[in-house]
């Protein structure tokens, strides 16, 4: 397919956290609000005057001083964001909410903050961390919108001075909502026999709408969507199987385009900074205040395995079987990053759970953070899609 024309400008925003954008939004007088997790709704952290930056480590290497504070048994992703942070690479950062989403990410956060890696000379400076529900329920709810007022809207008013009414949320709901719908629509090109975008791609425009200012990018997405329009797909699709993606923390995505050398399509992506849940628009009515709308939509529609009551456990796997129904999947590949507690139950029961009970062809893989020349996963991913090939071949049997 001919190359779409801004991708190499969405790649580039992803090769460090302090990007163009990022850069650009900061002269222009905006407080960069940092955050790790998506548990902390998007659309508080990009009122007037704030825009969020989703931390990522991209290119980390090695992880040793990471290590020393946090050890070898926690998360990679948290030991990377240390190490970055440690480096200075989130110097541009005017403040920092984690929501407790994992103990692992609590310690990396914990410690960004005892080592001050961010808030040299930053007088208003401020890390914030939020107690999230466990449960879907009324009580969970109200935790929510409680942590969301003391630990976002507070401080930013107090700190920055920002105007954090019902009004102004409902602004920021709007251009939220502008960015996912664009993302959704993009994201509809992959459900055709013959996809006239990449998982690859689709995955690098996903990303740099977490890590880079909405409202520097809608005008570049606007001009992808309408180019894929009209994109011709190649003569003869060079995939043997469409595979959905499920797991924790996918910001890299040289993994995603790892699956499709092997011959593979990813055709959905329900991931952590992937657009399902992640790009679910907000609907708000007027018969209630926006705050306590928009935690109940991340509340209800959050596929995190940190939620732990049954209605969620059981609600996780089918909707992996929607969206592996209406992507047309031929399998489903479970990933998580090494040492990631929550995803390695999740990852561990639901594998067995969508080949026993739903009759999918499953992949389950640990990965380290950063993918890049890892030949064994690789051979067992490309495993993985040929056995998928010799199934269908042979009628599913």
């Amino acid at each position: 397919m001919k190359d779409l024309k801004h991708l190499t400008w969405f790649e580039d925003l992803l090769q460090d956290a302090n990007n163009e954008l990022v850069v650009q939004a900061r002269d222009e007088g905006k407080k960069c609000v940092a955050y790790v997790c998506e548990n902390t709704p998007e659309p508080l952290l990009n009122l007037d005057g704030v825009f969020s930056a989703r931390l990522r480590a991209p290119r980390t290497s090695s992880m040793e001083m990471a290590t020393y504070y946090l050890t070898s048994f926690l998360c990679e992703y948290s030991r990377a964001l240390l190490e970055r942070a440690m480096e200075g690479g989130y110097n541009f950062a005017d403040c920092l909410i984690a929501p407790d989403g994992c103990t692992m990410i609590n310690r990396a956060v914990e410690n960004m903050e005892l080592l001050h890696t961010m808030d040299e000379g930053k007088e208003n400076f401020f890390y914030e961390n939020m107690e999230i529900p466990m449960k879907a329920d009324d009580n969970g709810l109200n935790l929510y919108v409680l942590q969301c007022k003391n630990h976002i809207l507070k401080p930013l008013s107090e700190k920055f001075g920002i105007d954090c009414s019902d009004q102004a949320i409902r602004k920021a709901v709007e251009e939220h909502n502008r960015v996912c719908s664009l993302i959704r629509a993009i994201g509809e090109f992959r459900k055709g026999d013959h996809p006239t975008i990449t998982g690859y791609e689709f995955c690098v425009i996903t990303l740099v709408t977490y890590a880079a200012p909405k409202y520097l990018l809608i005008e570049k997405l606007e001009e992808t969507l309408e180019e894929l329009k009209t994109r011709q797909p190649d003569a003869k699709d060079n995939f043997r199987a469409r595979v959905l993606i499920v797991g924790s923390e996918v910001d890299d995505p040289e993994f995603i385009k790892l699956v499709e050398s092997t011959g593979a399509f990813v055709c959905a992506d329900r991931f952590c900074y992937g657009s399902f849940p992640g790009r679910d628009p907000i609907t708000l009515t007027e018969e209630e205040d926006a705050l306590t709308q928009i935690c109940r939509q991340y509340m209800n529609r959050g596929q995190c395995p940190r939620y732990m009551n049954q209605a969620k456990i059981l609600g996780r796997r089918s909707y992996v079987d929607k969206l592996a129904k209406e992507y047309k999947a031929d399998g489903i590949l479970y990933e998580q990053i090494k040492f990631c507690d929550p995803w390695a139950y999740e990852r561990m029961v639901g594998s067995h759970v969508m080949h026993d009970d739903y009759g999918y062809p499953v992949l389950s893989i640990d990965r380290p953070y950063n993918t890049s020349g890892t030949g064994q996963l690789r051979t067992r991913v490309q495993a993985f899609i040929e056995s998928i090939e010799i199934k269908k071949i042979h009628g599913g049997v």
